[in-house]
């Protein structure tokens, strides 16, 4: 299928071949009829993507400061390495979509196969979208008028904020495409409107529908409210106009009644004076997109819906308020559409994005969609029987860690698979994988893949490890093995099942850093107990994000603590017997990212892991110290490691170094050539149990002994 994307690097707006989606639980498939460019959020988009990195960097202040850090804690090099991935992931386009629904997920009731919707799908033919940001459209309206809901849900949600009443009078600050539209549904309301706009051509097409609309250049637009609201000015302004100027927040606020209300939909500066809002006691507000859900994992991705007792109006429900205003010729959309364009010329669009445009329709074939999961990429050119690598997951990991990581490794690239398409297909053409698919499955139908590497989110791969090994391929999967117990115990199951030998390794590259090894062989395998302290500067991430959900995630003990656990037990040569955590204040007893871990492990070594994410980002993410025998080792961040009392040895740096590079370069080896394990099963497994005993300690605040 096609989709158009923006390319960040070069700035080129493009229509890509990828794999099309396939339909996913509480999701819902849509051959796409009909989407809407928004001009306004395109336009930046597009022109940021044309910008140098200076420009770019202007546009986002708040971004260089990362990266300043970064420079700061990991080197100019490694930086600059993952500034350039970052701009080299593609960026879809496009979120006003109306289309059939060609698939229906599980969990989802409330749609059936040729269902009209609307949604906030992307400029792609075909778009898999979750059931809570889908529509139905009315017969009476046509899939054009329906590509303009969410748009138009962008300016109810607006107006709810705004809550005025029969009679009020409104003004709206930006005549686009979503000020119009906000424009008409406040007269739909029963609201006085006053509309400013510096196009005249959108100031006529607003008086035309009823609004008291004037040309912001030749305005003093304050006075005109005054004089048309007989001095007492307005009772709410709705600003939807899109400019980097302070003046429009002052004018609004001299333009409103005493206690008037302004909502902020569009993108402004905000350099507000207190004089403006203290005399009138002024309320101000920003307006969240389509409503309550937005930005919610688990209103959108998970399909658990607000009560409707509780929250009135969510994103969903505004846009079928949006789609019956349409119905009942409340707001009319047809007389905003600028120009038509068939999907395979959208440059008569992006080549000049904006201009005098105000509403640009993109049309789709009409012939019935062929799902192509899998498409190739690059020619087949030899046949390997060996090291030949399928990648399932496409994501931040896979692009900024796992592929520079996997260069001259020997692999051959087969497969690289994405749930979208989109972001698989971006590296597939990067780094010459020969197919780029939706249906990871298929990479396991293969006999020429040999080993399959999983980089999901936590929660899948525990399931896809035991598919992996039952279609008879080695495995690589990113940390964690799995999330809960049950699913270790299925791996384990699938592993002693085995009937040929296959290796299941783990993420855990630490071990295998330059710097963990020399440690290893300097303190050599003595049978004297050691004591270990890691800390990890791990950093902030909110509650709300994935990583932190038990269900999906597995909280950052599971997920990332594993990480120095797996160190330890390579350090010590012993596996865990006992450990105990505590938690920083009142943490959850299922949960935490501050925490101090305490190990005890089999030969008698002590080992403790401060994880802890209330730390400055400007301080080193990650220190290790060794105490064996008189002896110290200190490896700061993984570039520096300082020895005390060693003979002939004092320090060794170089740049940052994890060991992702050299674990791969060992897999693919193993791979190839046969041999042992790069970590052994049982390690592998104890390290496992002890993040599961880690969290149950905390819960029981007890010792718990790792079986």
């Amino acid at each position: 299928m096609r989709q158009i994307i923006q390319d960040l690097k070069k700035g080129n707006t493009i229509l890509e071949e990828v794999p099309a989606p396939l339909v996913r639980r509480g999701h819902v498939l849509i051959k796409t009829h009909r989407s809407l460019v928004s001009l306004g959020t395109e336009k930046m988009l597009v022109e940021f993507g044309k910008g140098n990195l200076i420009s770019k960097a202007r546009q986002q202040p708040e971004k260089v400061k990362q990266v300043l850090d970064k420079i700061r804690t990991e080197g100019l090099f490694p930086t600059l390495e993952a500034v350039f991935n970052k701009l080299d992931e593609p960026l879809p386009l496009g979120y006003c979509n109306a289309g059939e629904v060609i698939g229906v997920g599980e969990s989802v009731s409330e749609f059936s196969i040729g269902d009209r919707v609307a949604s906030n799908g992307h400029h792609a033919e075909i778009v898999c979208i979750p059931k809570n940001l889908v529509a139905k459209i009315p017969d009476n309206v046509s899939f054009e008028e329906a590509a303009f809901t969410v748009i138009g849900s962008i300016g109810l949600q607006g107006i709810r904020l705004a809550n005025p009443t029969m009679g009020e009078t409104v003004v709206v600050i930006g005549l686009g495409l979503i000020g119009l539209i906000t424009a008409e549904l406040l007269l739909a309301n029963g609201c006085e409107v006053i509309g400013f706009d510096f196009d005249v051509k959108k100031v006529a097409i607003a008086n035309a529908k009823g609004v008291k609309a004037f040309a912001a250049s030749d305005t003093d637009v304050v006075k005109a409210v005054e004089s048309l609201t007989n001095g007492i000015g307005c009772d709410a302004v709705i600003i939807t106009a899109s400019t980097k100027s302070n003046d429009v927040i002052s004018q609004a606020a001299g333009m409103c009644r005493k206690k008037g209300r302004i909502v902020l939909v569009g993108v402004i500066g905000l350099d507000i004076q207190r004089a403006d809002f203290f005399k009138k006691e002024l309320s101000f507000q920003v307006s969240c997109s389509y409503g309550p859900g937005r930005y919610d994992e688990d209103y959108e991705q998970k399909g658990i819906d607000y009560p409707l007792g509780y929250v009135r109006w969510t994103e969903k429900r505004n846009f079928e308020t949006v789609l019956q205003a349409i119905s009942k010729n409340q707001i009319q959309v047809q007389p905003l559409i600028t120009e038509r364009v068939a999907l395979e010329n959208y440059l008569q669009i992006y080549g000049n994005i904006g201009g005098n445009s105000i509403a640009s329709i993109l049309e789709y074939p009409v012939t019935s969609a062929t799902i192509n999961a899998t498409i190739p990429v690059k020619k087949y050119l030899t046949k390997q029987s060996k090291g030949v690598l399928g990648i399932v997951g496409a994501g931040n990991f896979t692009k900024m860690t796992v592929m520079p990581a996997l260069k001259n490794s020997g692999a051959h690239y087969k497969y690289i698979s994405s749930a979208g398409g989109l972001t698989a297909k971006a590296l597939a053409n990067k780094y010459g994988f020969e197919f780029s698919t939706t249906d990871y499955k298929q990479i396991l139908a293969d006999p020429e893949v040999d080993v399959v590497m999983i980089t999901t989110r936590h929660n899948m791969h525990a399931a896809m490890v035991v598919e992996t090994l039952q279609a008879g391929k080695h495995v690589f999967v990113e940390k964690p093995l799995a999330i809960n117990e049950s699913g270790l115990e299925n791996i384990i199951h699938a592993y002693n099942g085995l009937t040929n030998p296959l290796s299941v390794s783990v993420g855990f590259n630490r071990r295998f850093s330059p710097f963990i090894q020399k440690a290893k062989k300097l303190i050599g395998g003595a049978s004297s107990p050691i004591n270990i302290t890691a800390t990890m500067n791990a950093g902030f991430i909110p509650t709300d994000v994935w990583v932190q959900d038990m269900q999906i995630g597995g909280g950052r003990i599971i997920g990332e603590a594993c990480h120095f656990i797996d160190l330890m037990v390579f350090l010590t040569g012993s596996k865990v017997k006992q450990v105990s955590m505590s938690a920083l204040g009142n943490a959850p007893a299922e949960n935490t990212d501050n925490a101090i871990i305490t190990l005890k492990f089999e030969n008698g070594s002590q080992g403790v892991i401060n994880y802890f994410s209330n730390g400055s980002k400007a301080y080193s993410k990650e220190r290790i110290e060794i105490f064996t025998q008189g002896k110290t080792l200190i490896l700061d961040n993984f570039r520096k490691l300082n020895g005390y009392g060693f003979k002939g040895f004092s320090s060794f740096s170089s740049s940052i170094d994890k060991g992702h590079k050299a674990q791969f370069a060992k897999l693919i080896k193993q791979v190839k050539e046969g041999g042992e394990p790069l970590i052994p099963f049982d390690e592998i497994i104890n390290t496992t149990k002890t993040s599961f005993a880690a969290l149950r300690s905390l819960k029981e605040g007890n010792w718990i002994t790792v079986d």
